[in-house]
């Protein structure tokens, strides 16, 4: 996924304020060779992007002043009760460096599951993502778990 950053001077309480008011998110990007950067984002496509899955579990491709560098969402803080992303923290990704991530598991298969289709059973999901260790390149979106093959009272270990 894309998204576009503009670079911010000010920093602090007060200015980020005022950029929210405005209709920004102030953010960081850090890690790599380069200093931190501060920067500041759209609030509202940041908003919509945050829905997708895919922009918390891969490799984002930030267009900053022009120059694209790839990136990693790694913190997010919400309002308590208002619908206001307050801050964004993202992490620069070199393609030699191994990435710690979460990335989301998608179930599938349980309606052609003998299990729950004759035998009334339920299929338990007791974790919805997993830490994977990786290159960037190699980052999954998603991992698919088939469910079809299991039987009453089994169980699936990852």
């Amino acid at each position: 996924m894309k998204f576009t950053a503009f670079e911010r001077s000010k920093q602090g309480t007060g200015a980020s304020r005022r950029l929210r008011i405005t209709g920004r998110t102030p953010c960081i990007v850090y890690g790599g060779s380069a200093t931190p950067q501060l920067i500041e984002v759209d609030h509202n496509a940041l908003w919509h992007a945050l829905k997708v899955e895919a922009f918390h579990s891969s490799v984002l491709t930030m267009d900053l002043g022009g120059t694209e560098s790839p990136v990693l969402l790694r913190d997010v803080q919400v309002h308590p009760f208002k619908q206001l992303i307050l801050h964004v923290d993202f992490q620069r990704v070199d393609a030699t460096t191994r990435l710690h991530m979460k990335v989301p598991l998608h179930f599938f298969g349980d309606e052609n599951s003998q299990a729950i289709k004759a035998e009334g059973c339920i299929a338990n999901h007791v974790i919805s993502e997993l830490n994977v260790l990786c290159l960037p390149g190699d980052l999954p979106e998603f991992i698919k778990v088939d469910l079809s093959g299991l039987k009453k009272g089994s169980s699936l270990h990852l």
